[in-house]
């Protein structure tokens, strides 16, 4: 299939360079910003899901009300929704999008942020309970008929579920840098999302999910297909792309120590295994590869996706292009002035990665 590429949703103005403190959402920007994704032709956008967040679904259908081709991909944690109640959550959506609905699945890395919502199982038991949610799910959309389901985390009688999908099913995707995540994705998953590491790292990731899915018994045209996310600062020239690089790490950096940057001054080192990696790929050197620049993440305390790619747009688009030779379909690029970086992404570093593919393609470049 061919390389696409993802956006994360935002609801307002605020920014991690320009907090707004306690910020609702806004309906206009949130339709601005999402025709704008639709406009310079992402292909997906990524509705987050945090305990103390917006409703996903909400977000997304409004989202597919005012765009014409972008997909959205719902993040849902297991926890939160009955899966009976998703199968049907999400077909709904993938009916009013005409077939556009996306789930991306968090098992959740941090046990105080799960408790936040009354889940108080261990990490290796919120994997087993996605593993049978995801099962319920595939069944529900599949099954004609009603059934039962008597599993160790849900069990009920006689569900019958006349909301389908609008091609049959719903793409599933699962993200994580665990035993555990690997396996789940590896064998169930159609597409799986890792953060930006080094080229080396990211093969061996990329390895270890396709020897999962072979152990699984899926063909190799059926393995799901590698999403990484980066955060890229862009400008003319590589010169004055670092120079807003080094802007922004003092932006991320003062922020935090005010109290309102993603993470805490004092928050104490990541639970989860991808946050423990960038940090400690990050202790090596601040700059991997052709441009990937790890200050960021330890700016951030590693929360969430927040390794950066430095340079000229033409540095960009082969630094992605590195990662789509070694196997990424889905190239998720956001950056820190949200709608701003949206636009410049679409003006300059989609079409430019999409030129090269294309004259590939055709046979026209090596």
């Amino acid at each position: 299939m061919p390389t696409e590429f993802i956006s994360l949703t935002f609801p307002n103005a605020s920014t991690e360079l320009k907090p707004i403190p306690n910020a609702t959402i806004d309906p206009n920007y949130l339709v601005r910003y999402a025709r704008t994704l639709d406009d310079h032709e992402f292909n997906y956008t990524l509705v987050p899901y945090d305990s103390s967040y917006f409703d996903p679904f909400t977000v997304g259908a409004t989202i597919a009300t005012v765009t014409k081709n972008l997909k959205v991909i719902i993040a849902l944690r297991p926890n939160t929704l009955y899966p009976t109640v998703a199968a049907k959550a999400l077909a709904t959506l993938d009916q009013l999008s005409s077939g556009r609905a996306v789930v991306h699945f968090i098992a959740g890395g941090s046990d105080a942020e799960q408790a936040k919502e009354g889940d108080f199982l261990n990490k290796e038991e919120r994997y087993a309970r996605l593993e049978e949610y995801i099962r319920i799910l595939r069944r529900a959309w599949k099954s004609p008929d009603p059934f039962d389901w008597d599993g160790k985390y849900y069990q009920f009688k006689q569900f019958s579920n006349k909301v389908r999908p609008v091609n049959g099913t719903i793409p599933v995707s699962v993200g994580g840098s665990s035993d555990e995540a690997y396996r789940i994705g590896g064998s169930l998953a159609d597409i799986f999302g890792l953060w930006g590491e080094p080229l080396k790292e990211t093969k061996e990731q990329i390895d270890r999910i396709y020897a999962e899915s072979d152990k699984a018994g899926r063909s190799e045209n059926n393995r799901p297909r590698i999403w990484v996310t980066f955060r890229p600062i862009i400008a003319e020239t590589d010169e004055l792309a670092w120079v807003k690089a080094h802007a922004t790490l003092d932006a991320l950096t003062t922020n935090r120590a005010l109290g309102q940057g993603k993470a805490p001054p004092n928050a104490p080192p990541p639970q989860n295994v991808g946050s423990q990696r960038l940090l400690d790929i990050a202790s090596r050197g601040e700059v991997q590869d052709r441009a990937l620049w790890y200050p960021t993440v330890t700016a951030t305390n590693a929360r969430g996706a927040s390794t950066a790619l430095v340079g000229s747009h033409q540095t960009i688009i082969d630094s992605i292009l590195d990662y789509v030779d070694l196997g990424a379909e889905l190239i998720s690029i956001r950056g820190y002035d949200n709608l701003n970086d949206a636009i410049d992404y679409g003006r300059y570093i989609v079409p430019g990665v999409r030129k090269v593919l294309q004259e590939r393609s055709n046979g026209s470049t090596a």
